[in-house]
Order: structure tokens, then C-alpha cells, then sequence
């Protein structure tokens, strides 16, 4: 389990040419995320989401409040959350020169997986994912959708309890985003925990069972998709989000 309590994130900013000013990306954030749960964390571009993840991940510090895996924390546990988390971003860089089988090894030598079970691993994660027609393929010779699965690959190599995943379908083809979402209705399955940011509510709706959704760094509503329409008298999460925030655009 995830619990998150009152996170906030202040960072300064230049309001004029001789002036700057404090601002939150995130504002007093608290939920619970349950094994065997998808959390959907849903919102607008700079609404919030990545920064939050990213404290989630330990990339950043927190300026007040706390986050908290099965009990451990940042504070007193870093390397064993670390060793835990799957954490994917939508513009994570690879090593253009390596190949996908590559980047794997590598991966499996950095998280310790014992070699006598890499090769087995690694044959899993690409039948998996269904790279084995581009496994030995350089990364610079990839489509957008073939690298996006190979950055998700190099996160399940140490077979993680929590799933960090932010935009992980942006700017996919349609087999690679369908590859990725049903990956992740399948660890689902085995009771792991998955975080999944997207500002595309229709894929939402599909996969999560119970959504986040932020805007200007705070929550706006949390529940069910199902629950969020009836809450507020719609028939899905984007016309939803308008009704929250009382505005009839939604950026992306």
C-alpha cells in the first residue's frame, strides 16, 4: 500500500525580470493507493501530476508532508522503496546506441538480478511486451511506440511491488498504447500497486478503479469513475472535470 499524507511542493519562480515569487505545484495531496489497485492521477498538462509523481518516486523532496510504502519511508528505507518502484516517465532517454536486448542486460546488472535468471527474465519481459521482432534492434532505429515499451520493459526487469507510470501512452500508436494498458490490467492481477497519470480521461475510465483528479496542484474529487459522474450529473470523467472546474476547455 501507498499512503500519502498532506504532500505539497512549493518551488520559486521569476514573476518579473526583478521579481520572483513562491508558488505550489502541489497543494496538501493525501490518498491511499491498495494492492491490486489502479490509481488513476488525472488532470490537464501543469496541473500537478508529474511533480507529484516524482516525489513519489524520490526524484524529489517533498516540502511538507509525507509519503509512506507498506510502512517505509524515504527517510529511514530509500534503496529498499527504490528497489520496489517501477517508475516511468513519457520522455525518459535511452541509450540510442544500445539495443533493446542491451538496455535489458544492463538494467538486470543494475537492480542485481542474478545472472543464472537474466536471460530467463528478459525472454518474459520481451514475450511480454512483444519486442521480440526488435529486441536486437538499436534504440535510435526504433518507432516512438517500440521505445516507449522498452523504457516499460527496463522497469519490470527487478519484477516491482509499485507502479510509478506517468504519461506512459502519450503520443503512442494504438498497438503499443493497447500493449501497454493491458500489461497493466495484468500486474493488476498480481496484487501490485500502479499509479497511472494521463490526461487522456477515456483511458482512464477503461482501466482505473478509482481516479485522483488535480488541477492547479490540488484535488479537485476522488472516487470511482462511476462515482465521479453521478457525483456530478455526467456521463464521463471529462465532462466531469469541466463540471468540477467550472470551465469548458481542457488543455492538453
Amino acid at each position: 500500500m501507498i499512503e500519502v499524507q498532506n504532500l505539497s511542493k512549493k518551488f520559486i519562480r521569476n514573476k518579473t525580470k526583478k521579481e520572483k515569487e513562491e508558488f505550489y505545484a502541489d497543494k496538501d495531496i493525501s490518498f491511499t493507493a491498495q494492492n491490486g489497485e489502479i490509481i488513476g492521477i488525472l488532470g490537464p498538462n501543469g496541473a500537478g501530476k508529474t511533480t507529484l509523481l516524482r516525489m513519489l518516486a524520490g526524484i524529489l523532496e517533498p516540502t511538507t508532508g509525507s509519503i509512506s510504502f507498506d510502512e517505509l519511508t524515504y527517510e529511514h528505507d530509500e534503496i529498499a522503496i527504490k528497489k520496489s518502484i517501477a517508475y516511468l516517465s513519457g520522455n525518459t532517454k535511452l541509450y540510442d546506441t544500445f539495443s533493446a536486448h542491451e538496455i535489458l542486460k544492463m538494467c538486470c546488472n543494475i537492480y542485481q538480478v542474478p545472472k543464472d535468471i537474466q536471460d530467463k527474465r528478459i525472454k518474459e519481459i520481451v514475450e511480454l511486451l512483444k519486442m521480440s521482432t526488435f529486441e536486437h534492434n538499436k534504440i535510435a532505429n526504433l518507432s516512438t511506440g517500440q521505445t516507449q515499451r522498452v523504457n516499460l520493459a527496463r522497469c519490470l526487469i527487478h519484477n516491482p511491488q509499485y507502479y510509478i507510470l506517468d504519461e506512459a501512452t502519450t503520443g503512442l500508436d494504438i498497438i503499443s498504447s493497447q500493449i501497454i494498458l493491458n500489461f497493466i490490467k495484468e500486474e493488476k492481477t498480481a496484487s501490485k500497486t500502479i499509479l497511472y497519470s494521463t490526461h487522456y480521461m477515456e483511458e482512464a475510465e477503461n482501466i482505473c478503479d478509482r481516479v485522483i483528479m488535480i488541477n492547479k496542484g490540488k484535488i479537485i474529487s476522488t472516487g470511482t469513475p462511476e462515482e465521479i459522474k453521478v457525483r456530478t450529473k455526467t456521463t464521463n470523467l471529462r465532462d466531469a472535470f469541466f463540471a468540477l472546474t467550472g470551465s469548458d476547455t481542457y488543455e492538453e
